[in-house]
């Protein structure tokens, strides 16, 4: 038999033993898992953590950040912006590897499990047992979700491989087929009344990461939203309908108890709420963090892998902020600071009067979220001592731009979000990026009812009534940031929404995915540009400079390819190629 799908495989063998003639090795049957309620649950254990993990270095991937790793030698950034990436190298070079045949494995299991539950002979009471189907049906749900993201459409099995499967009669559905697919797990998930042990709003104590009901709905909010995107888009979801299913899911969310993090935060610890809430963990079943949907991935050494030079224990800067990254933080007054350039290697910039920006001093009043997101020239290194150390970025200073270190920024900046200054003193208090927030629903919504009806017109769901503009403001407000302005274009508006979910969502690896739904790729990543800061006599003078042209913003790149030799299997069983476009070789 030719080896293809193997995690597929290994589910039928595993079900099949008697017919493979297996000898007894200790091993329990599949029959004995689903007539135990231990085994049972711990089977639908088994069935989680195959998401990758979302990580800042996606970043480096992107134009929000140069990687300073692009000096070194053979590294994957040097590779990645060299376009030097092959469908058989691309595990090695893109930021999560390949998972497609991770996914899958979570998929095998998850429909093992929902074909076992069926007949399973245990004593539970209804609504757990119920509880455990939903969750299976999201993560199914969830799993799909990140294949097509990073794949485009792929085969949808929802049952267990019998032994003798013939895979040549398989292939790849229509990427708006898969998100129907979606659809239909979540509704399935949802339609079990929710209530304590069921499948319910809230995390109960070692319910961490367990799939709720908000999951299931912000789930099929992303996979609609991606499903209307241009780089998808066939016309079989309109705008309309994304945003009304995301109106759901952010009324449903708000009326049970899901908020943006707002605390109060110390400032020897965090310059505002927005920092705080990347600091702190989300594994407190909702008592604090109620802004969290899921949480996946640890906590992330920033201090040593993305830190500055003087940190004690740092080994490099990791993702260094690009010029283009600064430049998409407004001013407090909520005036663009910068609305182009006059040149096409945007070292020019063309400043609005209006904003209050200026040139000679360009790190002075900006949005909240740039002073707890980026180091700069002059930032406050440890923020108990507000009169301390600051940051020197300027050539020659501790923390200067370096050509040839990596433990040195190539951009003239740090990555500022998630690292916690209290980390080299009392451990790692750094933070972890959270796939999913609430903050991102309500820019999904904004994003879609834009589309549908314009920024000022309400979409209603129920209960529920929100416009776009509404949407956007309620994420600004959290900073203190002015909202939208009424009255705005539905294109002015889309602008201006695009430049918000980036600062929003910023490192957190939503712009590698956006660039490509929204096919804007070949703009955003053709190169990117930095500050060089030159010191003379306490004197400071700011000098844009552009990198190396990227390769990485080929039309290939809009979708991971198939690992080269998973797809040569595919194409000799079943005479189709399913590799992704650009990437055969």
């Amino acid at each position: 038999m030719k080896k293809i799908f193997p995690f597929l495989l290994a589910a039928a063998a595993l079900s099949c033993n008697k017919q493979l003639d297996l000898s007894q090795d200790g091993r329990i049957t599949l029959g004995e898992v689903f007539n135990d309620y231990d085994y049972t649950r711990g089977y639908l254990n088994s069935c989680y953590g195959f998401v990758p993990g979302p990580h800042v270095d996606r970043a480096s991937f992107t134009d929000e950040a140069q990687d300073c790793d692009d000096i070194t030698a053979n590294s994957r950034y040097r590779a990645w912006y060299a376009g030097d990436v092959t469908a058989t190298s691309y595990g090695g070079q893109s930021q999560d590897g390949q998972p497609w045949a991770r996914l899958f494995e979570g998929i095998r299991k998850t429909n093992v499990f929902l074909n076992g539950i069926r007949t399973a002979n245990i004593v539970a009471q209804p609504e757990e047992r119920n509880s455990w189907v939903a969750q299976a049906h999201t993560l199914r749900g969830l799993y799909y979700l990140q294949l097509i993201k990073r794949y485009g459409g792929v085969p949808i099995f929802d049952k267990p491989l019998p032994i003798g499967h013939d895979f040549s009669k398989d292939s790849r559905a229509k990427f708006s087929d898969v998100v129907a697919f979606i659809i239909k797990e979540c509704d399935s998930a949802l339609s079990v009344p929710p209530g304590r042990p069921g499948f319910n709003w809230d995390i109960y104590e070692n319910q961490y990461g367990i799939m709720t009901r908000a999951i299931a709905h912000a789930v099929k909010s992303q996979a609609m939203l991606y499903a209307a995107s241009p780089l998808w888009s066939d016309g079989t979801y309109s705008w309309q309908e994304v945003a009304n299913v995301t109106a759901t899911a952010l009324g449903e969310c708000l009326a049970n108890g899901f908020s943006l993090f707002n605390e109060n935060a110390d400032p020897a610890v965090a310059q505002n709420a927005y920092a705080l809430y990347h600091f702190i963990t989300s594994n407190d079943m909702r008592t604090r963090d109620k802004e969290t949907i899921l949480h996946i991935g640890g906590t992330m050494a920033m201090w040593q892998n993305a830190g500055l030079p003087t940190n004690p224990g740092m080994s490099k800067a990791g993702p260094n902020p690009t010029q283009e990254m600064i430049d998409r933080y407004e001013m407090a007054n909520g005036e663009t600071p910068i609305t182009g350039y006059s040149d096409n290697d945007r070292l020019t910039p063309i400043v609005n009067p209006a904003s209050g920006y200026d040139p000679q001093q360009p790190y002075v009043g900006r949005d909240p979220r740039f002073y707890a997101s980026i180091y700069y020239n002059g930032a406050v290194r440890y923020l108990n001592q507000p009169n301390g150390k600051k940051v020197e970025t300027f050539v020659g200073g501790l923390e200067g731009i370096s050509t040839d270190n990596r433990r040195f920024t190539r951009t003239g900046y740090y990555v500022r979000k998630f690292n916690n200054w209290k980390s080299v003193q009392n451990g790692n208090a750094d933070g972890s990026v959270r796939l999913i927030r609430l903050a991102e629903l309500y820019l999904n919504f904004a994003e879609a009812a834009n589309q549908a009806v314009g920024p000022d017109v309400k979409v209603t769901v129920g209960s529920f009534s929100m416009s776009a503009r509404e949407a956007v403001n309620a994420v600004r407000a959290r900073v203190g940031m002015p909202g939208f302005p009424a009255g705005m274009s539905k294109g002015d508006f889309e602008k201006k929404y695009r430049n918000e979910r980036a600062v929003e969502l910023a490192f957190e690896e939503h712009r590698f995915f956006d660039v490509r739904r929204w096919k804007i790729l070949a703009e955003t990543d053709k190169f990117v540009t930095g500050m060089r800061i030159t010191k003379n006599n306490d004197v400071l003078t700011y000098e844009r400079f552009k990198f190396e042209n990227r390769e990485s913003n080929q039309d290939r790149f809009l979708m991971y390819p198939l690992d080269q030799n998973e797809a040569d299997k595919i194409r000799q069983l079943t005479g189709v190629n399913w590799q992704n476009p650009g990437w055969n070789e």
